[in-house]
């Protein structure tokens, strides 16, 4: 809506302007303040110059009324024009919203340690990526969606080793744990289950920790992408640590080559203090096996040779010392860092009846998503994580999300759903005949309604671009509410505007339910 309103104005106006919606709505739908960018081209005041650009739209269609103030060149839609965009989007509901932008993208997000579970801190960033992805596939861009599988360190060592001695426990033969090792029943779960794989012979013998620390890999990636599953994500592509490194050698070179690195105390260096980063980093060590760097190093470089136009990492916000380093190596690789945009996702504190969330006994010292998903549902998990931008902090009560009323945001736009579709069962009109109505001299209820419900493109496109995902929330929630107001000061069924509240209405419907589907949530037609 936006875009045609901006070219209608363009035709007008042959200057460049900007494009914004007044505080008060009754001012109009849109306004823009050209005439002060033109006042000193034109030695003349903004005042006057609005006046006179107000006149060439007498003769629009596509504006009701276009009036200055103060300066300000104020649009109000024509009825006409709204009707002509609700009908469009009613019979074309598969293309409401969308948009064509070309840039080809490659999102990477959650890259958990397949050493455990995943917790409530990853399924912060998990739900935010997948939105992010789900709103830029409907906006037109050519995204794809990664998760790196961090096999290849120590981490998975240590599960081998946590499982072999999880093993030795249930058998009887009192291990001694190490320091360091992995805790909860989900490591006692996986030793039951090699048991029943293996046999009680693989507890024998240290030498199958390897074959543990690959096989107990394998399963937790599977349960990682079964509690993925579970809140409505899946990726196109999952792309192994391990594998990777058959490439560090290349990569050290294409380094070397590029003076990136240096050798001191037997170790080799990336010169990353060069870029900004506090410090030089070691990217091999003392007996010649590459860090937990090299690892990003090699990935990085491999993503960039994959040939995107953009490239986001979604880390959490511990992480945030770590972007200097790796942008420092794009920059050393050759490429340009500015491509590479990292977000930060910050942690969640979680409540229960005012009290502190207990921790899962399954998990050990971690609250799980599988936990969260089972108490209060997907829908519900996956709205509260985008009400916040995902670089603060997150506070949420699980109660507040159980209950059935207005104060549960999820609820609340969920109802307004539901009640318009419960208006339509009532209805003897069919979804034909309300389409065909005409929005003719809608009151300015009825407009405001309507204008609103058919923001989610604009709306869409400044939360991609800003990264600000809540703002589809906000949106929504506010959506929501102007149709409750609605339908408790207009009576629907039985009036004479009957059709034309309808339609307005199934735009609405259209929209929640378009805007739900790209938070990953099904909207609700009974409640």
């Amino acid at each position: 809506m936006k875009k045609t309103v901006y070219n209608e104005i363009k035709q007008k106006i042959d200057s460049d302007f900007s494009l914004e919606k007044p505080k008060d709505q009754s001012f109009g739908h849109y306004a823009t303040p050209v005439a002060f960018s033109l006042a000193k081209t034109l030695r003349k005041s903004p005042m006057s110059i609005a006046d006179e650009l107000c006149e060439k739209f007498n003769e629009s269609e596509c504006f009701e009324s276009v009036e200055s103030l103060k300066g300000y060149i104020n649009f109000k839609l024509a009825s006409s024009f709204l009707d002509k965009l609700a009908t469009k989007a009613l019979k074309n509901e598969d293309e409401f919203a969308k948009d064509s932008h070309q840039q080809k993208i490659l999102l990477e997000y959650v890259s958990a340690n397949p050493t455990g579970p995943l917790h409530i801190g990853h399924a912060r960033g998990a739900v935010f990526g997948d939105t992010l992805y789900k709103i830029a596939k409907h906006l037109g861009y050519d995204i794809e969606s990664e998760y790196y599988v961090n096999d290849a360190g120590n981490q998975i060592r240590l599960l081998g080793v946590s499982i072999y001695l999880g093993g030795l426990e249930l058998l009887g033969k009192n291990p001694t744990y190490p320091q360091e090792y992995y805790k909860g029943e989900y490591i006692l779960d996986l030793a039951k289950e090699a048991i029943d794989s293996f046999g009680e012979s693989i507890f024998e013998n240290e030498e199958n920790i390897e074959k543990l620390s690959v096989w107990g890999k394998d399963k937790m990636l599977e349960l990682i992408k079964q509690n993925l599953k579970d809140a409505n994500i899946e990726f196109d592509h999952f792309i192994s640590e391990k594998e990777l490194f058959d490439l560090w050698d290349e990569t050290l070179n294409k380094l070397k080559e590029n003076d990136a690195v240096y050798e001191k105390d037997g170790k080799i260096w990336l010169k990353s203090t060069e870029y900004g980063d506090e410090k030089d980093r070691v990217v091999v060590r003392e007996d010649g096996r590459p860090t937990y760097l090299a690892g990003d190093i090699i990935y990085h470089n491999q993503k960039f040779e994959r040939g995107y136009d953009h490239y986001i990492n979604i880390w959490g916000a511990d992480h945030h010392g770590y972007i200097a380093r790796v942008k420092a190596a794009v920059k050393f690789l050759g490429y340009d860092s500015d491509r590479l945009e990292v977000i930060l996702s910050q942690m969640v504190s979680l409540l229960k009846g005012g009290q502190p969330y207990k921790m899962s006994k399954r998990a050990g010292n971690f609250i799980l998503m599988s936990d969260i998903i089972e108490e209060i549902g997907s829908d519900a998990l996956r709205f509260i994580f985008l009400t916040k931008k995902s670089d603060t902090h997150l506070e949420f009560d699980i109660d507040d999300l159980k209950k059935q009323d207005s104060s549960n945001p999820i609820y609340y736009i969920n109802y307004a759903h539901a009640r318009i579709n419960q208006l339509l069962g009532k209805s003897s009109f069919s979804k034909d005949e309300i389409y065909q109505t005409k929005l003719d001299n809608m009151n300015e209820d009825e407009k405001n309604l309507l204008f609103n419900a058919l923001l989610l493109n604009e709306v869409l496109n400044d939360a991609y671009n800003s990264r600000q995902l809540q703002k589809l929330s906000e949106y929504l929630k506010n959506l929501a509410s102007l149709l409750h107001q609605f339908y408790n000061k207009y009576q629907i069924i039985g009036s004479d505007k009957e059709k034309l509240y309808l339609k307005i209405m199934l735009v609405v419907a259209l929209s929640i339910r378009t805007g739900l589907k790209l938070m990953g949530i099904n909207a609700k037609y009974k409640m």
